[in-house]
């Protein structure tokens, strides 16, 4: 077949505009979501080995993607780990990054580097969907004007929170600052000392309430609910506990379909299994293991339809998704809901020792995986990473300059190109904190209990040094610190020349 010379020029044309066109999607911006559950167990997930529970939504990303075996929060609670998310800092390193009280002041520096902050200058939309509890306010919070503190002074254009916890007041969403269908001639006041006179709680006045509490949970009384702290007025803007999950997910979905057309940060935050469990009525019942489990799987489901809408508007194929939880399970904690009573054969914790607020793996060992279709290759790793490392791992991905952190740069360990993560890592447990080095974890000696009695869960507290081999050894029951005395030696000095030598100054724990 012979080509004339028009046609071999306007198949080189051809070549030449596909090549252009190539080039600039190559250099397209992917879409970047966080979905970060709250106190999800390492076992929680049939992704994970579990087999009393079914997980398909959370279970297709986490098989179509990197699910990793040794992925961390940086802490055993909430807001340290939602801090090291963020700004890719250990929160040891800040004295305040412990679990707030709902009326806190906002714990990230408005000058501090964060991931929001970062992606905003690459030309990203940022948004931030669901738990905060990263402070709010620069003093005393009024909740009755715009915060003066908050996600939007962090990095992001768009935030629509809990101010803290389901179990905290105020029980209120917040929009971009301010609070949603709040009725000025209701004022809302909000305090964690004293109640305010005339207000019901859930210690003196037991018979209002729809859900009884256990231990802390005690003060005021919101849809039948006992909360941490006290709170007058504002019922108007009081949400409605079983439609929180809808709720946060619907502003998700919407800011999706708002922001399809550029890129796009989304750090969507949900509650679930936190206490007070209360899934939708159309969830209850599902599992067989009570609220807890119910609460898990309206959590599967958000995720579903989350990935639903970015792939109904086009852009799933250019969405990296990162999955995780903020640190690892509890089932008591601070209700009475039959989570044990109704966990069965469950094990939430999976193979590890441990839990919420522990030094041992299960309180930082989490689920983690990452997701890109048709960019990453589905996988199972065994390499070590944290969630500080999402900070230089994006910085990376979008071609950026940052200030050096404790993050570490592992994208390619996060897509799935490489088994190398980190060589150490410290982890947190209410300001007390250990050491990952290889496949050793080492625990230094603290004071206390070694069970924390209001939830049953061992915390790692011992008078001796604790050293475990982890790939041998993942539940932890041989301490090898006195047969590997060498060894330990040297990973204590690899500890103190990061950690220093004042980590044996800890505080009490914090059950909240």
């Amino acid at each position: 077949m012979k080509f004339t010379p028009i046609f071999l020029s306007f198949l080189a044309l051809s070549f030449s505009l596909n090549g252009i066109s190539q080039n600039k999607n190559s250099n397209v911006k992917p879409n970047i979501v966080f979905i970060y559950l709250d106190d999800l167990g390492y076992g929680d997930l049939s992704c994970y080995g579990t087999t009393s529970i079914k997980t398909p939504n959370i279970d297709a990303l986490a098989n179509g993607g990197v699910r990793f075996t040794n992925g961390y929060a940086t802490s055993a609670t909430c807001t340290p780990s939602r801090y090291g998310l963020l700004t890719g800092v250990y929160p040891w390193r800040n004295k305040d990054a412990k679990i707030l009280p709902g009326s806190a002041p906002l714990l990230i520096g408005k000058d501090q580097q964060t991931i929001p902050k970062m992606l905003k200058e690459k030309g990203y939309q940022t948004a931030v969907v669901g738990k905060w509890h990263l402070g709010l306010g620069t003093g005393i919070v009024d909740w009755n004007k715009q915060l003066d503190a908050g996600p939007n002074d962090v990095g992001f254009d768009y935030s629509y929170i809990m101010a803290a916890t389901q179990d905290r007041v105020p029980t209120i969403y917040i929009d971009n600052g301010k609070v949603v269908n709040l009725d000025s001639k209701d004022p809302i006041s909000v305090n964690y000392d004293k109640n305010f006179p005339g207000q019901p709680t859930g210690k003196e006045n037991p018979e209002l309430l729809t859900m009884k509490w256990h231990h802390g949970h005690n003060g005021s009384i919101v849809n039948g609910i006992p909360r941490i702290g006290f709170v007058s007025g504002g019922a108007s803007a009081n949400w409605s506990d079983v439609d929180l999950a809808d709720h946060f997910l619907a502003k998700a979905q919407t800011y999706v379909k708002i922001h399809k057309a550029e890129p796009f940060f989304l750090y969507y935050a949900l509650n679930q299994p936190h206490v007070p469990r209360t899934p939708n009525p159309r969830f209850v019942g599902r599992s067989g293991m009570g609220p807890r489990g119910d609460a898990i799987l309206e959590a599967d489901y958000c995720v579903g339809e989350i990935v639903k809408t970015l792939k109904d508007e086009g852009v799933l194929d250019n969405t990296l998704i990162m999955f995780s939880s903020d640190n690892g399970p509890v089932l008591n904690d601070g209700y009475y809901d039959d989570a044990l009573e109704k966990l069965g054969n469950h094990k939430p914790n999976g193979p590890l020792r441990g839990g919420k607020y522990s030094l041992l793996e299960a309180g930082t060992r989490v689920p983690f995986f990452t997701y890109w279709k048709g960019t990453i290759t589905p996988q199972v790793s065994d390499a070590l990473v944290c969630q500080v490392d999402l900070m230089e791992s994006i910085a990376k991905l979008v071609v950026m300059d940052v200030k050096k952190t404790d993050s570490q740069d592992l994208l390619n360990v996060f897509l799935g190109k490489s088994n190398k993560g980190r060589k150490n890592l410290i982890i947190e447990a209410n300001t007390k904190t250990a050491f990952r080095q290889g496949d050793w974890l080492m625990i230094p000696p603290y004071p206390g209990d070694p069970i924390l009695a209001e939830v049953n869960i061992e915390v790692g507290n011992s008078k001796d040094f604790q050293l475990y081999n982890l790939k041998k050894d993942i539940g932890q029951k041989q301490n090898l610190a006195k047969s590997q005395q060498k060894l330990l030696s040297a990973m204590v000095k690899d500890f103190e020349k990061i950690r220093g030598n004042d980590y044996k100054n800890v505080e009490k724990i914090e059950l909240k």
